[in-house]
Parts: structure tokens; C-alpha cells; sequence
């Protein structure tokens, strides 16, 4: 019988093989487990963009449930390699705010992992936390990996101004591979939303405007979007992550 899935969100690329490394450790080491490959592309050193893919998909997958994610600048160094127990789930990775969406969480369990003497500084990826998920998958408790740990990063997305006048103003926190601009704000009733100067229709589908217009929409993570139909919002519009967005909700 198929052990527990386990599933790598990366920012390592697939043309350096490292990847393939931690796949190897985790076939030694858990072999009845099944590797899901999220995504290896999120942009290097993102740790933002790293949090909201943990958001969207951590839950999706079925208890039991091993993730990890390896986006992490500060290796080597002296932050915290960490293993959280979530809601039925396990997230390995490191304690840069990547892990927020399973350390906010009520209940979370959480352990600084013991790292291996011999665990290189550039790669704990392969040496920390691919064994540690190894483990996990395999049934031994999160409790003999390494000490609780109280004092974790957690990030959070920004939250929406609402003034008294009814205008909401948000911002955009991540732009996608289709340059579709993600906000801040969720649904709204309002017709309108202004970006970088441009007011842009709320709308339902891409196919309520025509092959290059611009519009506004609720994306499939229940956040407003920007995009332009057949295009790239982010370059045709001049959107950038923090850039403002502001709607009048209800307008």
C-alpha cells in the first residue's frame, strides 16, 4: 500500500539537478511514497510568493500529507529548520515565513529540527528537510525530530483599508506566469477598480470583455484579480506587486 504523499515546492529550476537529489533521498529513504512535484519555479529567493502557493494548495492534498518547501536565502545561517504538524498535514521547511499558512493554523505543532553535522550549508534541502519528510512519511512522530519550537515567522497578507466613504484600497501581492495582477481584496460587489491610473470592469469570466481589454475578476483563491483577456496585465497596465488597487465596494 502507497505510503503518505509527498510534495516539493521549490524555487530550484530542473536544469541543476538539484531537485533530483532530494527526489533521490526520499526514494532511499520513503520508498512506498508517491513525489508530487508542485512547482520548482518560483522565482528565486521569493519568500512571499513561496507562502501564497503553500496557501492554495496545502490543504487540497489528503491527510497524511508530507510538504515540503525549499525556498530559502538565509541557509546555512542560523535560522530555524522546522517540521509542523497542521490540520491532519506535515510541512517541513524553513522558518523564513514560507510555513505561515500551516503556522497560523490553531493547534499547530512545530519542531526546530536537529540538522546533521554533516548536512552541507548550501543545502539542506537535500540534507534536513528531504530526511526529516522521509520520516514523517514513514510514521515516526514530529515529536522525536528535534525540540518544540514557539517563536516561529509567520507572515500574513495585507489587509484592505476600508475608508468611511466606502472605498476599499488593497494592493497587488503577486503577479502570475499569465501576468495577471492577484490583490489583496476579495470578492466584491463593486463595477469598477482602478490600477496604476486605469479604471478596469469587474467582470466574471475573461470572456466577458474582448481579446485585449483589461478587466477585474475573482480568481479561483477568492482574491481580485486584474488581468487583460489573451494578454499580460502586468505589462500592459504597468503592475507591479505593491502596487495600489482600489474599488468602491459595492459601487
Amino acid at each position: 500500500m502507497p505510503g503518505p504523499v509527498i510534495t516539493l515546492l521549490t524555487d530550484f529550476g530542473t536544469a541543476d539537478g538539484y531537485v533530483g537529489e532530494m527526489k533521490g533521498v526520499l526514494a532511499s529513504l520513503a520508498p512506498e511514497s508517491p513525489i508530487v512535484d508542485v512547482s520548482h519555479d518560483i522565482p528565486p529567493q521569493d519568500i512571499a510568493r513561496a507562502r501564497l502557493s503553500v496557501s492554495r494548495y496545502w490543504r487540497r492534498f489528503p491527510r497524511s500529507t508530507v510538504h515540503v518547501v525549499v525556498v530559502d536565502p538565509g541557509v546555512g545561517t542560523a535560522r530555524a529548520a522546522l517540521a509542523v504538524a497542521s490540520e491532519g498535514r506535515f510541512l517541513v521547511g524553513p522558518d523564513n515565513g514560507v510555513l505561515s499558512p500551516a503556522l497560523a493554523s490553531p493547534g499547530a505543532v512545530v519542531v526546530a529540527l536537529d540538522v546533521p553535522g554533516g548536512a552541507s550549508p548550501t543545502f539542506h534541502g537535500r540534507d534536513v528537510f528531504a530526511p526529516a519528510a522521509a520520516r514523517l512519511a514513514r510514521g515516526e512522530p514530529i515529536e522525536i525530530l528535534g525540540a518544540r519550537h514557539r517563536s516561529s515567522i509567520v507572515m500574513r497578507t495585507p489587509v484592505p483599508v476600508r475608508s468611511d466613504g466606502g472605498v476599499v484600497t488593497g494592493e497587488v501581492i503577486a503577479i502570475d506566469r499569465f501576468g495577471n495582477a492577484i490583490t489583496n481584496i476579495e470578492a466584491t460587489a463593486a463595477e469598477t477598480l482602478v490600477v496604476a491610473g486605469w479604471v478596469v470592469p469587474v467582470v466574471r469570466t475573461f470572456a466577458d470583455v474582448e481579446v485585449g481589454r483589461s478587466c477585474a475578476l475573482v480568481g479561483s483563491a477568492g482574491l481580485v484579480e486584474v488581468a487583460v483577456r489573451d494578454g499580460n496585465a502586468a505589462k500592459a497596465l504597468g503592475i507591479s506587486v505593491g502596487t495600489p488597487v482600489e474599488v468602491r465596494d459595492g459601487a
